[in-house]
């Protein structure tokens, strides 16, 4: 069991042909599928991607097997995890150490759960590690990236300097302050750009992030004099654009970050030792760094749906989504789109105030339910 980036890594550093992880990522088990790399350590493209997923739903794939004469071989790395962690120590400082910080981890009962406590305690970190009894069935479940609430609560009780949390398959970030406090992925993307600037190493002096990013990430961007890039969702497209654009950062507010100096993919180890790099360096505390950036009041409701037809073709949706921008008055935005992993759609509202901005969240919620079929 290995964290998705490690898969990437090891596909690289082996020379392998291709790198399969199974996963359900930051879901639950039963939305277990494939993430498939190159041999280069990248994601496939949407159009291969899409190729593969042609032949399996046809078919062909055994009616187009070559028979072979001799049987194919499987070789077992021995210590692949070690592997994966030197790797990681090998991205930060000489003689980086996180000796004296207090460090609690939450594994989500997922891929990081052996090397996320082994690489902490290497590094001579306190470490508390939660949620590292996989089953099979556990994972994500109330704990990780997408559940911090029981990692916050912990890091209050044991008074630790940072919470980690890492969803299923070990590509996601969310860090918790030594108050309890949830800082997004949009946050700890602003610290490591901040760090990586001033150390002069932020290449083209640009970062990537999404369409779902806080509109206070771009202001606080702008503050520090970056240039900042908007991609469409997912690590893929960011990726993308940092290759277009030559950046070195790029990330989701979902807690995906990539580090293309170090890594072909998102990694969420390495997430968290460049974030506690940026603690380091400034020799302040996280609930102090976090300010770097204002976060906007942002709403995300996620209805479920029967199927996905265009929502710019449902008039009804259309008319609501204008009417919320029409009353926000250029004071906020909204984003409407659909899952890529589950039959869901997402309503994203960032406003002047909470109320305001739950309110309309609310509004085009219940239409897209309405029109869907879908229950919120």
């Amino acid at each position: 069991m290995l964290p998705t980036p490690g898969v990437a890594f090891l596909t690289r550093s082996l020379q392998a042909a291709a790198g399969i992880m199974i996963s359900a990522s930051h879901n639950p088990f039963f939305d277990n599928g494939i993430k498939v790399f190159r041999g280069d350590g990248f994601k496939l493209s949407d159009q291969e991607e899409a190729e593969i997923e042609k032949i399996i739903l046809a078919q062909k794939m055994a009616s187009n097997a070559t028979r072979r004469d001799k049987p194919g071989t499987i070789h077992r790395i021995r210590g692949a995890g070690s592997h994966y962690t030197e790797f990681l120590k090998k991205t930060m400082p000489a003689g980086f150490s996180l000796k004296g910080i207090n460090s609690v981890l939450d594994c989500a009962n997922g891929a990081t759960h052996e090397v996320a406590p082994e690489i902490f305690e290497d590094l001579d970190a306190g470490v508390e590690a939660m949620f590292i009894e996989p089953d099979g069935k556990n994972i994500n479940e109330n704990c990780g990236s997408q559940h911090p609430e029981s990692l916050a609560l912990r890091v209050r009780e044991t008074g630790a300097d940072i919470g980690l949390a890492f969803d299923g398959d070990g590509d996601r970030l969310i860090a918790v302050d030594e108050t309890g406090t949830t800082l997004s992925g949009d946050q700890i993307l602003a610290l490591c750009a901040k760090t990586l600037k001033q150390n002069a190493k932020l290449s083209n002096n640009c970062v990537v992030s999404t369409v779902m990013s806080n509109l206070g990430l771009g202001l606080a961007l702008k503050e520090m004099g970056i240039k900042h890039i908007i991609a469409d969702v997912g690590d893929r497209y960011v990726m993308q654009q940092m290759i277009k654009n030559g950046a070195v950062l790029g990330g989701e507010d979902s807690g995906h970050m990539i580090f293309r100096d170090h890594h072909t993919t998102g990694d969420g180890l390495l997430t968290a030792l460049k974030l506690i790099e940026c603690m380091q360096a400034e020799s302040k505390p996280l609930s102090e760094l976090k300010n770097i950036m204002t976060l906007f009041p942002q709403v995300l409701i996620n209805v479920k749906v029967k199927h996905k037809p265009d929502i710019e073709r449902i008039p009804e949706i259309r008319a609501e989504i204008e009417s919320v921008k029409n009353k926000l008055d250029g004071k906020g935005r909204v984003l409407v789109r659909y899952s890529g992993t589950q039959p869901e759609c997402r309503i994203m509202v960032e406003g002047p105030s909470e109320k305001e901005t739950r309110t309309y969240c609310r509004q085009i919620a219940d239409v897209v339910a309405e029109k869907l079929g879908g229950d919120k």
